[in-house]
């Protein structure tokens, strides 16, 4: 989903107070520097210079700075951008008939969407992203879209109830993350794992109390 979908589909971003919103033409050369970011980075890799960068989006180098002083400010927006979409996603299936197939399907299309930006990754990794308040208020409003979700899978008995929503979150960002330092082990192989770990297995007692009243097996 690119920034004109979200932008229809009624979601921009969290405001944030005190944030000076930018002019229109302002706002259209962010959004075609973070679509050209994201697409060469996908193809050339996290080392390509900004003058391409720039050059795909149409607009100056000079334009380009201004909005991001830093490539790692920018590879930051890139992947701020990829969760205000994500963030979408999640909302878009708040209603489906199914909430389990919504769930899970969710978490496979997160997943899917980190495997294919493993270079992105690793430059947000290895420039330590901020924890700013936009930045923060993102991961918020994705929590809480995955947490409706989840409230609901766990309404139908198919996900175990003691989850939270941000430990969810925290697993998708640790498999995303497991498979940048391990080719031999696919997203999706481990997301697999992940999720027989949240549902409710049969014959299990344990599932229905909460991690604050469990007491541990003898």
């Amino acid at each position: 989903m690119d920034r004109a979908e979200k932008l229809e589909a009624g979601y921009d971003g969290p405001a944030v107070a005190g944030a000076r919103p930018l002019r229109a033409d302002a706002q259209r050369n962010r959004a075609r520097i973070l679509e050209a970011a994201e697409n060469v980075f996908a193809v050339e890799g996290i080392e390509v210079p900004v003058d391409l960068i720039a050059e795909k989006a149409g607009v100056g180098v000079g334009t380009l700075y201004r909005h991001f002083p830093t490539k790692e400010k920018l590879c930051e927006a890139v992947l701020l951008d990829r969760l205000l979409a994500l963030t979408v996603d999640a909302r878009a299936l708040a209603d489906a008939d199914d909430p389990k197939a919504a769930f899970f399907g969710f978490l496979t299309h997160f997943v899917e969407e980190g495997a294919a930006k493993r270079d992105l990754i690793v430059a947000v990794m290895g420039a330590g992203m901020e924890h700013d308040e936009f930045s923060e208020a993102v991961k918020g409003d994705l929590n809480d879209a995955i947490g409706v979700l989840l409230q609901r899978a766990q309404a139908v008995g198919a996900v175990r109830p003691d989850v939270r929503p941000d430990a969810v979150l925290a697993l998708l960002g640790a498999t995303c993350q497991a498979t940048v330092h391990s080719a031999a082990a696919p997203a999706l192989d481990l997301l697999t794992i992940v999720c027989d770990g949240l549902r409710v297995q049969a014959g299990d007692p344990d599932r229905g109390e909460s991690s604050a009243t469990r007491t541990p097996s003898a």
